[in-house]
């Protein structure tokens, strides 16, 4: 699929486009669809055909076109978002997730064209932020707003100046930031992995370019859109990312939703807590199948 600008998006879609129910996966900042590789195998286990399920490569990630740095925002997304439904899940039902950015990047489509979620009947907002993240001290009130500000610098040098198969070979930084700062306890190595190769396939311009977006981002007021729609909001007690205060004002700020903490888990939900994330899905799928 080509976005507004013209850039190619890897676009993946499972079940028949004439399903009563779609189901639209958002991943995170410097992942991939992979992101939500469970929730796909275990829906389409649970659903079979009788759903349809969109997942996608943001710009700058994965599979998708490289986009330069002044284009890596959450409004680029959300009107990516957009196309994509409009492309891919144009009729039934919606089901909507969003993990991290992909969770902002759904309050921007709610911000954008509110119109599109009237077919809304589910949302998921998972280890996300409707803003503030420039206070986020990664759990290091001392020394964290430094050291959140070079993270994403020192992992773009990486790839300014070394090969993937160079980083592959020693991904020194890449595990160290994943074990510290991205995944709680316990750790599966087939998670770290995945995350680690998104980091290593991210470009420094995605790397720089959404993270200091991010640090723009305010969208509360976006929440209004998603009143009275069956809503979940997830995260874990060691995220430090988008730590647990920040679900809770999402849940605060929106009628109806429904928070959930899950204990010793980090940022990463859809793949450390894969069936809490599933099971969230399914509640909100199977009333309207």
């Amino acid at each position: 699929m080509k976005t507004f600008d013209g850039l190619r998006l890897d676009v993946r879609t499972y079940g028949p486009v004439d399903a009563p129910l779609a189901v639209v996966l958002a991943h995170c900042w410097t992942l991939n669809q992979g992101d939500w590789m469970y929730q796909v195998r275990d829906l389409q286990r649970e659903f079979g055909h009788g759903i349809r399920i969109v997942t996608w490569d943001h710009r700058g990630h994965g599979a998708s076109d490289p986009t330069p740095k002044v284009d890596c925002t959450i409004d680029n997304l959300a009107r990516d978002m957009g196309d994509v439904i409009d492309t891919y899940a144009p009729n039934g039902k919606l089901v909507v997730a969003g993990h991290s950015i992909g969770g902002m990047t759904m309050m921007g489509l709610a911000e954008q064209r509110p119109e599109i979620y009237d077919r809304l009947v589910g949302a998921a907002f998972v280890a996300t932020s409707s803003g503030r993240l420039d206070t986020v001290t990664l759990g290091l009130p001392e020394m964290g707003t430094a050291l959140r500000n070079q993270i994403p610098r020192v992992l773009a040098f990486r790839s300014r100046t070394l090969t993937k198969k160079a980083r592959r070979r020693a991904p020194i930084i890449e595990r160290q930031v994943v074990r510290r700062f991205l995944i709680g306890r316990p750790l599966r190595l087939v998670d770290a992995a995945l995350t680690v190769e998104g980091i290593i396939n991210s470009p420094a311009a995605t790397m720089v370019g959404f993270y200091e977006n991010c640090l723009l981002h305010e969208r509360t007021d976006a929440l209004k859109v998603f009143d009275g729609i069956p809503t979940h909001v997830l995260v874990g007690t060691r995220d430090v990312l988008t730590p647990p205060e920040h679900a809770k004002r999402i849940a605060d700020n929106l009628e109806g939703a429904v928070l959930t903490v899950a204990p010793d888990a980090g940022h990463m939900l859809p793949l450390e807590r894969d069936e809490l994330v599933t099971g969230t899905l399914i509640k909100l799928i199977r009333p309207h199948l």
